[in-house]
């Protein structure tokens, strides 16, 4: 079965208050079986335009990605990073 990815695209507006979103979201994604590959570093942009962060997640298949990006328990705390950065925000199945 392939598996499933959260690709992100971010540039945090308020870091201060962004700081409790990533506190709060690790557990519900790893509850969710997730596994974080890419968090932040250096961007080396090469064509068009994005934002300043990236952050890639693997998860053991597109349902628990889909799963944990729909549960309500994520959708709170997503309100925290909407409230305090611009995202782009992709799930996407691997194959």
């Amino acid at each position: 079965m392939p598996k499933g990815y959260w690709i992100a695209n971010i540039t945090v507006t308020n870091p201060d208050a962004y700081r409790e979103y990533v506190e709060r979201d690790t557990a519900i994604i790893e509850g969710f079986g997730g596994r974080f590959l890419v968090r932040g570093g250096d961007v080396a942009e090469r064509e068009g335009d994005v934002l300043d962060r990236f952050v890639v997640i693997e998860f053991p298949d597109h349902e628990a990605a889909l799963a944990c990006w729909n549960s309500a328990e994520y959708q709170e705390v997503a309100e925290i990073r909407r409230a305090n950065a611009e995202s782009r925000i992709v799930v996407v199945e691997g194959h």
